[in-house]
């Protein structure tokens, strides 16, 4: 049997790396250099699915979803949520004493300010947590030391001195799950996400008699983010995530407002909430550990 592939946007042990592997156990992952990337190894047939990187809970959104995934062909089919555990590693027998300069993503480094502080260490840019922790490998110098996941440390060799370094214990990063072919859950099922992503007539009050709809038929508003959209300021397209189904009869009369106000839209994904939305730890508890635009101007064009 032909072993399955999720593609990543990243360097083999990187975060997203670590999520493949959590939400698809035994599929093979592949590594690319940008997300552009990961979306055509799927379109393309090198991949089943996608893991893609949409918001993290410290650093906000991560841009280029917005614009990337509507005109990618693909669809959303789910949703993943990794927690993000920061991990000091360094050549074997280092000690702390030793180590001199911290290298990762600037990212993960605005993370470890504590880290940094009590040790007095020189922050050095890299391009990923992951990469960082393949140059130190490569060095073998105690002088430096990577930022990175534990699967990093297995997969270039490198030992663990410090685990969860981050300063927030809520450090997490939410992914869609991008597939050629839409799955749907059923009409009535429970616990479904609706992703799509719609563009305003420039007039006053177009944008609260779009969102209005979704207040007064109950739908819960998960998601929304503005971007902009063309070479001029008048242009505004929105990213947005709503609880429900669109042919659920709530989540339908929200859209069918939308349909009628907006300029024009189109549904990404319609699939089930990640368990993590329904854990305590999505009412800010604690989070649970790891382990190692072809839309029609005034319709929704779902991706059917």
């Amino acid at each position: 049997m032909t072993q399955q592939v999720i593609a990543f946007q990243g360097t083999p042990g990187a975060y997203s790396d670590l999520a493949c592997r959590n939400a698809r156990p035994g599929w093979r992952t592949l590594p690319c250099r940008s997300f552009a990337e990961a979306m055509a190894a799927v379109h393309e047939g090198r991949a089943e699915q996608a893991m893609l990187a949409c918001e993290n809970s410290l650093a906000g959104r991560v841009p280029d979803i917005h614009s990337l995934l509507p005109a990618s062909g693909l669809h959303i089919v789910g949703e993943h949520f990794q927690r993000v555990e920061h991990c000091l590693l360094v050549v074997p027998g280092t000690r702390m004493e030793q180590i001199r300069r911290i290298h990762t993503h600037p990212v993960a480094m605005d993370q470890i300010r504590v880290l940094l502080r009590d040790n007095n260490l020189m922050p050095v840019p890299e391009f990923d947590t992951a990469g960082a922790a393949e140059l130190v490998a490569l060095w073998k110098k105690p002088e430096d030391a990577a930022v990175a996941s534990a699967l990093a440390a297995e997969l270039y060799g490198l030992e663990i001195l410090k685990r969860n370094v981050e300063d927030a214990t809520h450090n997490t990063t939410r992914f869609y799950i991008a597939s050629r072919q839409p799955t749907r859950p059923l009409v009535h099922a429970s616990h479904v996400m609706t992703t799509l992503i719609f563009s305003v007539r420039n007039t006053p009050g177009a944008l609260y008699k779009v969102l209005g709809g979704f207040a007064t038929n109950g739908v819960n508003m998960t998601r929304l983010e503005s971007y902009m959209a063309g070479e001029t300021f008048a242009a505004t397209r929105f990213l947005m995530d709503v609880e429900g189904h669109p042919e659920d009869a709530h989540l339908g009369k929200a859209l069918a407002e939308l349909e009628f106000f907006a300029k024009s839209a189109t549904i990404l994904g319609v699939y089930e909430q990640s368990p993590f939305r329904h854990s305590t730890s999505a009412e800010g508890q604690d989070m649970p550990r790891s382990s190692p635009e072809d839309a029609t101007s005034g319709s929704i064009t779902a991706h059917v």
